[in-house]
């Protein structure tokens, strides 16, 4: 035991010392003075015990004290903003009045036994509260009651990415609801053969007996919707050399009155894939549609002019509208000016001709470009999937940036008009009927990352409007009327900050806010926003705050590290939202993992670029040649590797369209897979962490969702966001569920593709259904 305290002084001595020095740095910085005098009060604690003075002792117990009215003071009634000051002096008091009596005269040996395990009592409660969710949102009494809709459990096909062109993810079914998900089991299993490549983001589509998936090496596969045992498969021989994604597939059926009776192609599978072309597959057989562009395939590069590898392909799924095929491309971020264009094409469904093409850089291009010339270089470009009415005749393209992202100095002005920026497009010509800018002179990569919803809301005199729904990384929600692209809900132009960027930049005094709808998970950072598992990597979190240049939302990208908030990999991202269409209630998920940027000097960036790594979430060194400068991207962690910032950092989330108010909130997942210093921490305590891919809504007052960190596949209860179901996944899921009603059994089943979790080395290739068990 002597050891054990000596042992103890020493580290107790040294933490004083650190804190002291790290605490007085923080002070001189403009922050607070709290860490520098526990420091010292630790310091001198140890030198009392060393003397063998009880005050020592007492003096620890002292600091743990009077931290407690500090903690509340600035973090007020928030647990994990309590945990991370708390946590570590109950356990250093805890300590100190264990071997005072082996240290010190004057405690007695049951005084300092009793002391410590009261202290190890209240550390204990604190660790055991971590393992209950915090930060919840419930219903308030303002919302009206959720009342689960008559469900139609006949079969009705899943035939596009968001279910329908509409992009609702919301599913009639009501056989499996809130009383009996809990009965749901694994049903069957299917393996794509992915062999870890990219990262499968698949929502599969179900038309008839027949289910169909594809990998990140864009194999599809058609499988039965029963037993999940493959009819066919199609391998296209597709590669790229990153960012391989599939998100899905498109669908189309040709006219009753066009049939051919055994006619390849009357039903057909539409793909786009990770090296740039078009296909058409036979839903049935899986054999190429012969009469579309060159045996099923048409060349994505037409019009293009050079495309370097890997810098334009496409990775979400192709709308299907009326007869025709729409797609837009990803374009690599960040690697030179004058990268492929950004153009949005529509392409027959049946013959693969090309039937427009909108060139916003170049409008008079309506269909391939004039001998000699290409589409317009570097323009905004939709990497999503667009949404389409049809009974409005309109297409929702949410666009991009022109890249570079962080640097627009030498943008051309028809780009800056339209970066972030949602445009209805008319199906029929391409011809551009509206748009909306929720960002100006984008240079956070704050690019429109999802497929709007189009849902139709309340009109406030009984009837109701058609509206569109557009989520962005910056958590907001810009809600406009879908036939005039005008606010729903209002939308401020509020001042931005305006110095530290680039002093050629040309910045945007103010910004579009949307302040008639909830903000998701972007509040303002502040000091004691700064977290960390413990008081000292909170320090170090709070010293780089301090170091860093942060003037809230909008602070420009400039030389010297800012920071961002949301991040660009945060607020709500690609996996859109789904609809509970009869409650009016729109669910999602978010993330909120701010990050930290910097412009790097030409002549620097080689020698900067050779210390730097990507890290496989988009961050890293990136050259943006053609510019003045580099780029250095990082996600801001803690030097445990924490984000810097309190918890949660993902939620669930319920948005009530009636009243446009928070319903309910709910934080995503837990620590389980995740840990300090990259270590998983087999603890599944529910903070919340951030999400990946969307939700999906049905009639049995459910929402499923496992774009989760920790591997599991969940179901809530769509009035109050209660976990009511859950299933451990092998590894983690990147994709959204979607549920259907086999027509063969009538069974409803929900679906899952499983190939591993975002910033996890756990890979898979699973596509999991789960169905109810049957009755005994």
């Amino acid at each position: 035991m002597n050891i054990l305290a000596r042992l103890y002084l020493l580290v107790l001595a040294l933490i004083g010392l650190g804190l002291a020095a790290a605490g007085a740095w923080l002070i001189g910085l403009g922050g607070s003075p709290y860490y520098c005098i526990a420091g010292i009060a630790y310091l001198v604690s140890a030198l009392l015990l060393m003397r063998g003075k009880a005050a020592g002792a007492w003096l620890a117990v002292l600091v743990a004290i009077l931290s407690a009215p500090w903690a509340w003071w600035e973090a007020g009634n928030d647990f994990w903003g309590l945990f991370a000051r708390l946590m570590s002096p109950i356990a250093l008091a805890g300590f100190a009045l264990l071997f005072a009596p082996w240290l010190a005269g004057g405690i007695r040996r049951a005084t300092g036994v009793g002391g410590a395990v009261l202290a190890a009592i209240l550390f204990a409660v604190g660790f055991g509260m971590a393992f209950v969710p915090h930060g919840v949102v419930s219903p308030s009494p303002e919302i009206a009651a959720y009342t689960p809709a008559k469900g139609d459990n006949a079969p009705a096909d899943w035939t596009s990415y968001g279910r329908t062109t509409e992009g609702l993810r919301y599913s009639p079914f009501d056989q499996i609801n809130r009383h009996n998900v809990g009965q749901l089991e694994l049903a069957w299993t299917y393996r794509t053969d992915n062999n870890g490549i990219g990262l499968d983001q698949n929502t599969p589509l179900q038309i008839g007996n027949l289910v169909y998936s594809c990998n990140t090496s864009n194999v599809i596969a058609a499988l039965d919707a029963d037993t999940g045992k493959p009819a066919w498969k199609f391998d296209p021989k597709a590669s790229a050399p990153f960012w391989q994604r599939c998100r899905g597939l498109g669908y189309y059926k040709v006219p009753q009155a066009e049939e051919v009776a055994g006619k390849l192609c009357n039903e057909r599978i539409i793909e786009t894939t990770i090296d740039a072309r078009l296909l058409a597959i036979d839903a049935k057989t899986g054999e190429p549609c012969s009469e579309f562009g060159d045996n099923g395939t048409v060349a994505l590069s037409q019009g293009m002019g050079e495309v370097k590898s890997g810098f334009y392909f496409q990775t979400s799924a192709p709308l299907v509208a009326r007869n025709l095929i729409v797609i837009g491309g990803w374009v690599v971020d960040n690697q030179e000016v004058g990268e492929p264009s950004g153009v949005i094409r529509a392409f027959n469904v049946v013959t693969g001709a090309l039937e427009w093409a909108w060139d916003l850089g170049n409008p008079s291009i309506t269909k391939l470009p004039p001998e000699g010339q290409t589409y317009t270089r570097g323009t905004p470009n939709m990497w999503t999937t667009a949404a389409f009415d049809d009974k409005l005749g309109l297409i929702y393209a949410p666009l991009g940036n022109t890249t570079p992202d962080y640097y627009g100095a030498n943008r051309p002005a028809f780009s800056d008009e339209y970066n972030a920026t949602l445009v209805a497009l008319d199906v029929t010509t391409g011809r551009e009927r509206w748009k909306f800018q929720t960002v100006h002179h984008d240079i956070w990569d704050y690019d429109l990352p999802s497929q709007p919803a189009l849902l139709d809301v309340p009109d406030g005199k009984g009837g109701t409007v058609p509206a569109v729904l557009q989520t962005t990384k910056r958590g907001q929600l810009f809600l406009l009327d879908r036939e005039t692209g005008e606010p729903l809900a209002e939308v401020q132009e509020k001042p931005v900050p305006q110095t530290g960027g680039a002093p050629e930049e040309k910045l945007s005094p103010t910004q579009p806010y949307s302040v008639g709808m909830p903000t998701i998970g972007a509040e303002r950072l502040t000091e004691r926003s700064m977290w960390g598992l413990t008081m000292f990597d909170q320090l170090a979190c709070r010293i780089q705050f301090r170091k860093l240049r942060y003037e809230g939302d909008f602070t420009p990208v400039g030389l010297g590290y800012t920071i961002e908030q949301p991040g660009n990999i945060g607020g709500l991202n690609w996996g859109s939202v789904s609809v509970d269409v009869p409650n009016n209630r729109v669910f999602m998920n978010d993330v909120r993992a701010p990050s930290i940027f910097s412009l790097v000097p030409r002549d620097d960036y080689p020698e900067f670029a050779k210390k730097a790594h990507a890290d496989g979430t988009g961050h890293g060194p990136s050259p943006q040649q053609g510019t003045p400068y580099g780029m250095a991207t990082e996600m801001w962690t803690s030097p445990l590797g924490v984000p810097c910032v309190h918890p949660p950092f993902g939620t669930i989330t319920a948005v009530d369209m009636t009243t446009r108010k928070i319903a309910w909130q709910v934080p995503a997942g837990t620590a389980e897979q995740l840990g300090p210093l990259g270590f998983k921490s087999h603890l599944p305590m529910p903070m919340g962490l951030p999400t990946y891919a969307g939700t999906s809504a049905s009639a049995g007052g459910l929402v499923f969702f496992a774009g989760f960190q920790d591997y599991y596949l969940r179901a809530y209860d769509a009035a109050d966001g209660r976990e009511l179901w859950k299933y451990p996944l092998p590894v983690g899921s990147s994709a959204t569920p979607m549920t259907y009603v086999s027509p063969a059994t009538g069974k409803q089943y929900v679906l899952i593709s499983v190939g591993g979790a975002p910033y996890s080395a756990d890979k898979g290739d699973y596509v999991m259904a789960f169905t109810l068990k049957e009755k005994s």
